[in-house]
């Protein structure tokens, strides 16, 4: 309903945005250098981040960024299933029949990475994504799965994606030999109120407003309700343009935003 009223193109606060027009804030900035390492390294590497810190977008961002022509780039977000259950998605994601057996499919999953690392040139990136749910037994067979040629070759680059709760998990002496194999781990940060500002006139800007429409008040009252978390904020966000909308304002005040806070309460 605040489309016309606001002149905007599109709604800015949709989660559908190309990862080229991503807002990229310091915690951001930060994990993409940590990504690239990690890409380099062909490694396994740990991201985690509270409810709604962007973890997936991060993701979403460093697989769009990859050549399609030298990487393949496998995204797994079931984390509540078997070890045959992720073997099946693996395969899925890789374009193979999948067999029955959980050796075959082992079996089945090393032959096509170390096929495309050999003939194709291709390096493999698994993102495994929630992966604060995965099953113990199942975190042990993916560290299983990126060991070649007797621990000494990477053909297969490993990311685990979760909330907070993963870093602890990992970090259980069950998990050890997992652990230590970690060479890229980073805990992605909320946006600082420092950053609300061009957070808000980016995605404003992307939807066809050159205008400052949230006032001071109105910006700092979205960083405390939301702590910063992006898919709070853009929630919060969304909800207070609908009210200054309804009350035919020309911005968005704090009071406009508490009556977001009510609505999605």
């Amino acid at each position: 309903m605040y489309l016309k009223h606001f002149g905007f193109n599109r709604f800015p606060f949709d989660k559908d945005i190309p990862a080229e027009d991503m807002f990229v804030g310091q915690s951001m900035a930060e994990l993409s250098v940590r990504l690239a390492h990690l890409i380099e390294l062909r490694g396994i590497g740990l991201v985690t981040g509270d409810v709604g810190s962007g973890k997936s977008s991060a993701c979403r961002k460093m697989a769009t960024a990859l050549h399609s022509g030298l990487y393949k780039t496998l995204y797994v977000p079931l984390s509540t299933g078997n070890p045959i259950d992720l073997y099946k998605c693996i395969a899925w994601e890789l374009g193979l029949p999948t067999e029955r057996s959980r050796a075959a499919l082992y079996r089945q999953i090393r032959d096509e990475v170390t096929r495309l690392c050999g003939e194709a040139r291709t390096k493999c990136v698994l993102i495994v994504d929630e992966a604060q749910a995965l099953r113990s037994e199942v975190l042990e067979e993916l560290r299983l799965l990126t060991n070649y040629a007797m621990d000494s070759e990477n053909r297969l680059c490993l990311l685990l994606c979760g909330q907070t709760e993963l870093r602890r998990r990992v970090a259980m002496a069950v998990h050890e030999p997992l652990n230590q194999r970690i060479v890229v781990r980073y805990h992605l940060q909320a946006l600082g109120e420092g950053e609300m500002p061009a957070y808000l006139t980016h995605l404003l800007r992307r939807a066809g407003s050159e205008l400052p429409l949230f006032d001071p008040q109105a910006t700092q009252a979205l960083f405390q309700a939301s702590s910063g978390l992006p898919r709070k904020l853009n929630l919060y966000a969304h909800h207070a343009l609908i009210a200054a909308a309804a009350a035919k304002a020309k911005a968005v005040t704090a009071e406009h935003v508490q009556t977001a806070m009510t609505e999605c309460a």
